[in-house]
C-alpha cells in the first residue's frame, strides 16, 4: 500500500490528518505539485484526472478522492469514530462534510484559483471575476457556521470529525486565497483553535 502525495495542498493534507487522527502510517509517495509532477504519468496512469491524493492498494486497486480514501480506513479501522456513530450521527457528519467542502473549501479554492498568479498555468481558462465572487460565499458560510457553533464543540456535533478536517483545512487555505476570517465570528475562531492545536493538524 502506498499514498500518492502532494505536500501542502488541501485534500492530500486532509488525508494525512485523518490517518494522524486514526494513528496510522501509511507510506508516501511525494509528488511535487509546485512544479506540476501530478501532472506526469506517474499519477496518470492511477488517476486520469491527474489529481492527489491517490491510493494504490497492495493488489493494485486505486482510490482516488481524499473522502473515499478516508472512507475506506473508516472501515478497516473504526476507532476512533471519524465518520460518526449511528445513524444519526453518520447522517450528521455526512451532512457538515458537505456543507464545509461545498460552501467553505469550494469556495476558498475558487478564490485561489481564479486570482492567483501561480494558478494561471493550473486553472484554465483563469477568471479573475469568477475568484473575486466566491470569496463573500465564503464569509457568508463563516457567519451560518459562527451561529452553529455557538451551541457545539465540533462541526457535526460533541466529536471530532472528517467535517472537522475538511473545515481546519478550508480556513488554512484562506491564507493564500487572501481571504480572512471575520473578527466577529468569534465561535469559528474558538474551533479554529481547538483544531490547529490537535497533533494532527501538523500532518
Amino acid at each position: 500500500m502506498k499514498l500518492f502525495d502532494g505536500g501542502r495542498a488541501p485534500n492530500p493534507r486532509r488525508v494525512r490528518v485523518f490517518l494522524a487522527e486514526k494513528g496510522l502510517t501509511v507510506p508516501l509517495v511525494p509528488v511535487d505539485m509546485g512544479a506540476l509532477e501530478h501532472r506526469g504519468e506517474q499519477v496518470a496512469q492511477r488517476n486520469p484526472l491527474r489529481r492527489l491524493p491517490v491510493l494504490e492498494l497492495d493488489d493494485g486497486t486505486i482510490i482516488t478522492e481524499s473522502i473515499a480514501i478516508c472512507r475506506y480506513f473508516e472501515e478497516l479501522h473504526p476507532e476512533p469514530a471519524l465518520f460518526g456513530k449511528g445513524a444519526l450521527g453518520k447522517a450528521m457528519v455526512e451532512m457538515w462534510q458537505r456543507r464545509l467542502e461545498l460552501n467553505l473549501m469550494t469556495s476558498v479554492a475558487a478564490a485561489f484559483r481564479h486570482i492567483h498568479p501561480a494558478m494561471k498555468e493550473w486553472e484554465v481558462p483563469q477568471i479573475p471575476e469568477w475568484g473575486e465572487a466566491n470569496k463573500p460565499k465564503a464569509i457568508e458560510f463563516l457567519h451560518l457556521l459562527d451561529n452553529e457553533l455557538a451551541e457545539r464543540e465540533f462541526a457535526a456535533g460533541d466529536a471530532y470529525s472528517v467535517a472537522d478536517i475538511t473545515g481546519m483545512i478550508a480556513i488554512d487555505f484562506m491564507k493564500p486565497a487572501r481571504i480572512k476570517v471575520p473578527q466577529e465570528c468569534t465561535n469559528v475562531l474558538r474551533w479554529y483553535a481547538a483544531l490547529t492545536s490537535r497533533p494532527s493538524a501538523t500532518a
